[in-house]
């Protein structure tokens, strides 16, 4: 017994020194952008804020996990052959928007861009790129009471539900007068000089639910709305979630974002150095394998100047980072 103490307290010793060796390093800093780089993973790091203060990102991460659950519903994938690379944008290419990389601006209203970007790729998907509308984002975030607390962070399943319920209508992009309601929070700059406003944590407040579309936009609020026939979570299986994305769309999926994920450039994303800032939502849209390494394709709503054009890849298969327990999605009427 003496012996297997003695391992015991080692082995405990050994573990210990492992997670003593992972060095601290300031957000957002060089030191832990040239660490990454320097241990080679499997992706690069880099700046993508180049004047934000850290509360600037904190803010961003937005999503509340592990919130209330919607029904679960499970796709027969038991024939199904799944192909080693998919992704939505080349599978339906007349749907412009799985193209687009939103902005969310100082605002924790992740948890509303990843639905209104899913759910504007679905109307076109499943009306056979008949019907191509920007879902606003400012509508969900503003109008969804039960969502949580807007700019302040919000549950990615209650916003499915609501889709269902109350509708949403259209609205394109900060200042671009598309849709109904267009984003009205302005991006802001992650260069050093830029036109845009600097990124300061001191965020807006959540934009006011107004039941009426922009000046000029035809047709009304009401008419305007577009709703889902069914909103579902989508198993913790890779399986289920490769199924649901090849068969109806991107899904919209929510994780924990550690310090090291906003330094992300290229490759797959995994964790390597630095803390938990928060819970954030983004769309996934496909998945592939690089140098052997699975992953998920996801987008952003950080703009394009942020990772790869604003998309980026993690980890698939072991619910890196909580990615695959928080998927949720839904059908449109």
């Amino acid at each position: 017994p003496k012996s297997l103490a003695t391992l015991s307290f080692l082995l405990l010793a050994a573990s210990l020194s492992v997670s003593l060796a992972r060095p601290r390093f300031t957000p957002l800093s060089s030191e832990m952008v040239n660490y990454i780089n320097k241990v080679n993973t499997t992706w690069k790091a880099g700046h993508n804020f180049h004047n934000v203060d850290y509360s600037y990102v904190k803010r961003l991460c937005g999503t509340l996990l592990k919130g209330p659950k919607l029904p679960v519903m499970v796709q027969y994938a038991g024939d199904l052959n799944l192909p080693k690379n998919f992704d939505s944008r080349q599978q339906w290419p007349d749907c412009p928007t799985l193209q687009e990389v939103r902005d969310q601006g100082s605002c924790g209203s992740c948890w509303a861009f990843g639905a209104a970007e899913a759910i504007s790729d679905r109307v076109c998907i499943h009306s056979n790129a008949k019907v191509n509308v920007e879902i606003s984002s400012e509508d969900l975030l503003s109008c969804c009471e039960s969502c949580g607390m807007g700019c302040n962070g919000g549950y990615p399943s209650a916003a499915w539900d609501f889709w269902t319920h109350e509708g949403l209508v259209s609205g394109g992009l900060y200042d671009s007068h598309i849709g109904c309601r267009p984003y009205t929070i302005p991006p802001c700059e992650h260069h050093v000089n830029g036109s845009r406003p600097s990124c300061s944590g001191e965020g807006g407040d959540t934009p006011q639910c107004v039941h009426q579309c922009e000046a000029g936009y035809t047709p009304s609020y009401k008419g305007d709305k577009h709703f889902g026939k069914t909103s579902y979570t989508v198993l913790s299986d890779e399986k289920q979630i490769q199924s649901e994305i090849s068969k109806n769309g991107p899904v919209e999926a929510a994780f924990t974002v550690y310090e090291d994920f906003v330094l992300y450039k290229s490759g797959v994303y995994q964790h390597v150095s630095g803390s938990a800032v928060g819970g954030h939502a983004i769309k996934m849209l496909g998945w592939g394998e690089e140098d052997g390494v699975p992953y998920w394709l996801c987008a952003n709503s950080w703009n394009t100047d942020w990772g790869d054009n604003g998309f980026f890849k993690i980890l698939r298969g072991s619910d890196h980072c909580g990615i695959e327990s928080e998927i949720v999605a839904g059908i449109p009427k």
